[in-house]
């Protein structure tokens, strides 16, 4: 295969590289097939990313190979991929302001498939607005797996429809999930955050030997933390349908609460999916969280 190849996709014009590279070894999994995953997946991802700045973390070598995140444009960036200059408070490079890569089209997605950008991540609120999603981790401690995540997210979901908010569950594509739950965009993270926190304290007080939320990582062990802190500001969370780096190239999948329901008790196998599975859903379920752009309602004020 050649090591470079011409491509115009959508009126933009792109060079792909390398297209044999295998960036999961032990899967045979190369960059021709993750560019053709998310090229294959964008119907149902673009939406997720749109107006969102988004966070990637590169694997120039492969999945084996050092990684690293990356937030500002990289260098090379063509003229007609969408650019937000945005703050960046508590930079650890002492910046004030990041020129942020905003996926909008397909070709900025390809784009960035080929510069190895296997994980993308977004943060809660779209540019220029406040946070219009709230989104809680579920992390497991072993021997604690993806059963107890499922299990602990019924108990979530049924608590925050106590307050009329609405849960859409999706694996994390590594060893936990997410709910993400649409919410009203004209409060701050600091009340959604803090919202998250005391639904997540509560659930613990309730079942203190199974859920935590706490997090000092010694307490984690057979638990599940519920992290309510991804919805601080300068947080992000992987983004639907986003591979993620791992021995196979797996995806953050969205569920349906029947599934989530069948892997809490048993009746279904408890596990991440592949990114072919994960076509192969899509292409027959469509996009289990697209409701998610539909505007929910404000969270509970103390």
């Amino acid at each position: 295969m050649p090591d470079r190849i011409a491509v115009r996709l959508e009126g933009r014009d792109l060079e792909l590289s390398n297209l044999d590279k295998l960036m999961f070894p032990a899967a045979g999994f190369t960059k021709g097939e993750v560019i053709d995953y998310y090229t294959r997946i964008a119907p149902v991802l673009l939406p997720h990313l749109r107006d969102r700045p988004v966070t990637r973390i590169r694997f120039p070598n492969g999945v084996e190979g050092v990684h690293f995140f990356e937030k500002n444009k990289p260098g090379g960036t063509p003229d007609w991929v969408r650019l937000e200059t945005l703050p960046v408070p508590g930079s650890t490079k002492s910046r004030e302001t990041i020129d942020f890569v905003v996926v909008d089209e397909l070709p900025t997605l390809v784009w960035l498939a080929n510069l190895a950008a296997i994980e993308l991540h977004t943060p809660q609120w779209r540019i220029g607005a406040d946070p219009d999603m709230l989104v809680v981790d579920l992390d497991p401690g072993a021997p604690a797996g993806l059963r107890e995540c499922g299990a602990v997210a019924v108990l979530m979901r049924d608590r925050l429809a106590e307050d009329g908010i609405t849960a859409y569950p999706k694996t994390s594509g590594k060893k936990g999930m997410q709910l993400c739950c649409p919410i009203s965009g004209t409060q701050n993270a600091e009340i959604v955050a803090g919202y998250a926190k005391r639904v997540a304290d509560e659930l613990a007080r309730l079942v203190p030997g199974s859920i935590t939320a706490k997090m000092a990582k010694q307490l984690r062990p057979g638990k599940i933390f519920i992290d309510w802190s991804q919805n601080n500001a300068a947080k992000t969370t992987v983004t639907p349908y986003s591979l993620r780096a791992g021995a196979s190239p797996t995806a953050s999948t969205p569920l349906t609460w029947d599934e989530t329901e069948a892997m809490a008790t048993g009746d279904a196998e408890a596990r991440q999916f592949t990114a072919a599975e994960v076509l192969e859903r899509a292409d027959r379920l469509g996009d289990l969280l697209a409701d998610l752009r539909e505007p929910g309602p404000a969270v509970p004020t103390p």
